[in-house]
C-alpha cells in the first residue's frame, strides 16, 4: 500500500527525528486503513530502520497503534486526547470571547483570557479598545504564572499541594523586570492575599507602567479553569480600580456560570489596603 507524502520533500537539516516523527503522524492521519512501516518508509523517504524506531516510540506514547492482523499502524488514542485538549481550549476561548468584548467596552481597556500551562499561563483570547495599551499577553504567548495577575488568580484557587508541586524547584522563580515572588514562601504570601480577595492585582512586574487585574472562572468541579484579566496603564487606573474590579469579577463569574460552575464569594471593592496594595502591585 502506498500513501502520498503530506508535504513536499525538503532538506531536514534541523531536528530530523522530530520532523520525521511529525511526518509519520500526518501520514497515518491521512488514511483510515492501517499503513505498514515499509509503505511509510517509501512514501516519506525515511530509512526503514528509522521508521520502525519512530513507530515504536509513537506506540509507546500512545500516539500510534500496531494492528497485527493488518501488519500496519494507525493513529492511537493519544492523538485524540491531544485533539480534545485543543478543542477544549478553542471552545473555552469561543465561550469567553463575547464576554471579553463586553468587558473591554465597559472599561475601555484590554481584556484577555488565560489558562495554566505548567508553571506558565497561556493566553487564549484578547479583546481591546480602539487605542489599546501594548501588552505582552497576546494569544499564544506564555508567561510565568507567578509574575502575572492571571497566573496568580488561578494559582490562588488551587490546593496548596499543587502549588508546591509546580514551584518546588527554586529555578521556577524567574523574573522579567526584577520583580515578583522569588521563593515559595513569598509566593504563598501573595497568593493568600489574592485568595482572600478573590482577584489578583499586578503592576510593573511584567511590563513597566502597566497594571493587570484578574479573576478566575471555575468549572463544575470547583477548579480555577481560566483567568479573565484587564490590562491598563497604571496612571489611567488611578481612581478607576473599583470599576475595573467589579467588571472583571462580573465577567469571570459569568464565564463560571456558562461553564456550569459555582460562583465564589469575592471582595469586589477594588480598594485593597495599603499593605495589600503594595504587595499585590509589586510583590518584589
Amino acid at each position: 500500500m502506498s500513501i502520498a507524502a503530506t508535504e513536499p520533500a525538503q532538506p531536514r537539516t534541523r531536528m530530523p527525528a522530530v520532523r520525521n516523527c511529525i511526518a509519520v503522524l500526518r501520514a497515518l492521519g491521512s488514511t483510515t486503513s492501517p499503513v505498514s512501516a515499509g509503505a511509510l518508509a517509501r512514501s516519506l523517504d525515511i530509512p526503514r530502520s528509522t521508521t520502525y524506531q519512530l513507530l515504536q516510540v509513537l506506540v509507546d506514547e500512545g500516539l500510534a497503534v500496531h494492528v497485527p492482523g493488518a501488519a500496519g499502524y494507525t493513529l492511537g488514542d493519544g492523538v485524540f486526547e491531544l485533539g480534545s485538549a485543543y478543542s477544549r481550549r478553542s471552545s473555552l476561548a469561543n465561550l469567553a470571547q463575547p464576554l471579553l468584548s463586553r468587558l473591554s467596552q465597559a472599561i475601555g481597556e484590554t481584556a484577555t483570557l488565560a489558562i495554566l500551562h505548567g508553571t506558565d499561563v497561556l493566553y487564549l483570547a484578547k479583546e481591546q479598545p480602539p487605542r489599546p495599551v501594548p501588552v505582552a499577553s497576546e494569544p499564544g504567548v506564555q508567561l510565568p504564572s507567578h509574575l502575572t495577575a492571571s497566573g496568580r488568580a488561578l494559582l490562588a484557587g488551587l490546593p496548596r499541594r499543587e502549588v508546591l508541586a509546580y514551584f518546588s524547584d527554586s529555578k521556577a522563580f524567574s523574573t522579567l523586570n526584577g520583580s515578583g515572588p522569588r521563593s515559595l514562601r513569598e509566593l504563598r504570601e501573595v497568593l493568600a492575599g489574592d485568595a482572600a480577595r478573590g482577584w489578583s492585582l499586578e503592576g510593573d512586574t511584567v511590563m513597566e507602567g502597566v497594571t493587570c487585574l484578574s479573576a478566575a472562572a471555575y468549572d463544575r468541579h470547583g477548579r480555577p479553569t481560566a483567568a479573565v484579566t484587564a490590562s491598563f496603564p497604571t496612571r489611567r487606573g488611578e481612581g478607576r480600580l473599583p470599576l475595573i474590579t467589579r467588571e472583571v469579577v462580573r465577567t469571570a463569574d459569568e464565564l463560571t456560570r456558562r461553564m456550569g460552575g459555582q460562583v465564589p464569594q469575592r471582595d469586589e471593592s477594588g480598594t485593597p489596603s495599603a499593605t495589600t496594595d503594595s504587595r499585590a502591585l509589586h510583590a518584589r
